[in-house]
């Protein structure tokens, strides 16, 4: 520091308060081990990280080093390194976070999903399907009396006009009085965009946003399925067709049979 600024010694010892003789006898010495057990850690470290692509964060380097290479070290020591050089891990559960200022609809449904008679709650979910060119999403309107599908749309896309469209077919077979039929689904932003709502408003249904998980379960607890903890388990179920064939899929089924 003093080197690069240009500044006698002298006056800079003077200033900082250390001797002269001292000063140079730092500058001389030869790097400590613990210097060069940590320069080397740090290398190894960088290169483990760019190597997970930019994935591990302390916890799984700190494995990495222990486990993989039989290096001694702790996860403190190994959390310092890190941010000594500027390295962080992907964190592996996003966060999510409310967007400010978006308008949401009440929870007009609170759990109660029986009803006596039909075209009184809609609810709306998306799902996910895995095809052999990539995933297809899938919107759909159920009627909460008889749980009859009256309304869906496929698209390769989870946007807001998937749900829209669904919602469109749902109203155009129904056709439910004004102010009759309350139409429930979770808080994502597909349903709390400007387009589903103003379709949902527009032709007098009452918006409703919160919990859908004890509806699709049928009052009944969810059994957690146990993870899966070897290579060999079978792969997930996917659609025997092109993401373009699925997608199609709604003009080659039809509309769905007015429900009695």
């Amino acid at each position: 520091m003093i080197a690069a600024e240009s500044l006698p010694v002298d006056v800079a010892c003077r200033v900082l308060g250390v001797s002269v003789s001292g000063y140079y006898e730092w500058r001389n010495r030869s790097p400590s081990p613990r210097s060069l057990r940590h320069a080397w850690l740090t290398e190894l470290i960088m290169r483990l990280h760019v190597e997970s692509r930019g994935v591990y964060g302390i916890r799984r380097v700190h494995a990495e080093l222990t486990l993989g290479h039989g290096i001694s070290v702790g996860r403190e020591a190994v959390g310092r390194l890190m941010r000594r050089a500027g390295l962080q891990g992907i964190s592996g559960r996003p966060r999510y976070r409310r967007v400010p200022n978006v308008a949401t609809a009440e929870d007009c449904v609170r759990r109660q999903f029986g009803r006596e008679g039909r075209d009184q709650l809609w609810v709306t979910d998306i799902t996910e399907h895995p095809t052999r060119e990539g995933k297809v999403y899938c919107a759909v309107v159920l009627d909460a009396f008889s749980r009859r599908v009256v309304g869906w749309s496929i698209d390769s896309r989870a946007a807001a006009s998937l749900v829209t469209n669904a919602l469109g077919m749902a109203i155009e077979q129904r056709r439910p009085e004004d102010g009759r039929t309350v139409i429930h689904s979770d808080q994502g932003t597909q349903f709390t965009s400007w387009a589903f709502t103003q379709r949902a408003v527009d032709s007098g249904l009452l918006p409703s946003m919160g919990e859908l998980c004890a509806f699709f379960r049928g009052g009944r607890p969810m059994r957690r399925r146990p993870r899966a903890t070897s290579n060999r388990t079978a792969p997930p179920f996917a659609w025997p067709f092109s993401r373009n064939e699925a997608v199609g899929a709604t003009t080659r089924i039809g509309r769905p049979r007015e429900a009695r």
